[in-house]
């Protein structure tokens, strides 16, 4: 059974480092090997520093799999898949590499960070970077609580990578759907706790369903599991991000299948035929997204030779 990478199934850290690249070299031999040394780096600071709990992804977009990895590719990636519909959007603004570090400690982070940009700066071009950090109790910047209805213990195994009966070639692998949210934090805040409450449709203490909730409410229209039988269907393993200016979320979804994000962003963008779409979204503007598959260790260790 393939490996998959370690921060696929993680549970929640402290700090995260979001690097998106743009690659610009012509030789894809050379960026598989480098790929290769950068899962010996998150390797050897997760030995050394163990109590930090490192974890990463590398992810290749959907748009330079075919570059880096001719002859083959998942078979449901494709590109990310953008939405309009009146005053919401949800881009795609691609990327050729994504890497995810994460750990419990700031410094830790950092350091893997300069390492790989030293591994790749030849290579690639960087397209942006973003700090991630744990809010308070694992909440959003909205003051809820972010990613409840996450799948547990061994069951993110089986939401999250790919099943080798489905796609042998790519198994232990996972879809990733990344986007960069900005928050309109002073207009949310001039909402009372009880219309914020209507809008998440979750109450802020407990987490509970609202008595008010509605099927614009976040939670039912951003909701990641199968309704018939509450399935999950994808890992949130976002992010809170910012300073005292700009804040927001930078949202990672993996996923066992391609589909899932899509089904769930059609749901809060577009909405259902009543025209209820996620009302968080009047608070919440995607500035950017991509799609990428994360491969297995296997995977990535056997074409960099």
């Amino acid at each position: 059974m393939m490996q998959p990478q370690k921060g696929v199934c993680a549970e929640p850290s402290l700090h995260a480092q979001y690097l998106l690249f743009n690659v610009v070299d012509d030789d894809p031999q050379i960026l598989r090997e480098k790929l290769s040394r950068i899962l010996d780096v998150f390797d050897d600071y997760e030995n050394e520093y163990f109590e930090a709990m490192v974890t990463g992804i590398i992810a290749i977009g959907a748009g330079f799999w075919d570059e880096l990895y001719p002859g083959s590719k998942p078979t449901q990636l494709s590109a990310f898949p953008k939405m309009e519909c009146e005053d919401r959007s949800a881009p795609d603004t691609g990327g050729d590499v994504f890497i995810q570090i994460r750990a419990d400690r700031l410094d830790v982070c950092h350091a893997i960070a300069n390492e790989v940009m030293a591994l790749l700066h030849l290579h690639v071009e960087l397209q942006e970077q973003v700090q991630g950090f744990r809010y308070l109790d694992g909440r959003d910047l909205s003051g809820f609580i972010y990613g409840a209805e996450n799948p547990r213990g061994m069951l993110r195994r089986q939401v999250a990578v790919v099943n080798g009966d489905i796609e042998p070639e790519f198994e232990g692998g996972s879809y990733l759907h990344i986007q960069r949210y900005r928050y309109d934090l002073r207009r949310w805040h001039t909402l009372s706790s009880r219309q914020q409450e209507q809008v998440i449709g979750k109450t802020r203490q407990h987490n509970i369903d609202s008595n008010e909730q509605s099927a614009s409410s976040h939670c039912v229209r951003a909701l990641a599991e199968l309704p018939e039988d509450q399935t999950p269907t994808l890992i949130k393993q976002g992010m809170p991000y910012g300073n005292v200016i700009l804040q927001g979320l930078f949202s990672v979804c993996c996923a066992a299948s391609g589909k899932a994000f899509e089904s769930m962003l059609y749901s809060q963008v577009i909405g259902n035929s009543d025209g209820d779409y996620d009302r968080w979204l009047d608070f919440a503007s995607a500035e950017t997204g991509g799609a990428f598959f994360a491969p297995a260790i296997g995977f990535i260790r056997h074409h960099a030779s």
